[in-house]
């Protein structure tokens, strides 16, 4: 965590959570996984960003950034999307 998110406060009630007890949670809808997944796991690490420097139109920018944090993870998974589309078309 760098020194600038650390100093933003957490929108999280810690006291609430830390009141609550684990009897609540329904775990329904999540599959039991036995030893064979964990015999077969692998670790994978997201890979590497390049920072770059883009020039987009001000109405583009401000589009994207009207939506609020991670406009530039918005922006990089319509790349990506498109990217996908001009694959399946080629």
């Amino acid at each position: 965590m760098s020194v600038k998110n650390s100093k933003k406060k957490s929108r999280t009630d810690w006291e609430f959570l830390a009141d609550e007890s684990d009897e609540g949670i329904d775990y329904s809808d999540i599959p039991k996984l036995g030893p064979d997944f964990w015999k077969n796991a692998t670790l994978r690490l997201p890979e590497k960003k390049t920072s770059i420097t883009l020039r987009l139109d001000p109405e583009v920018i401000a589009w994207f950034r009207m939506s609020g944090r991670g406009y530039q993870t918005r922006i990089n998974a319509v790349l990506r999307s498109y990217i996908q589309a001009s694959r399946k078309s080629a």
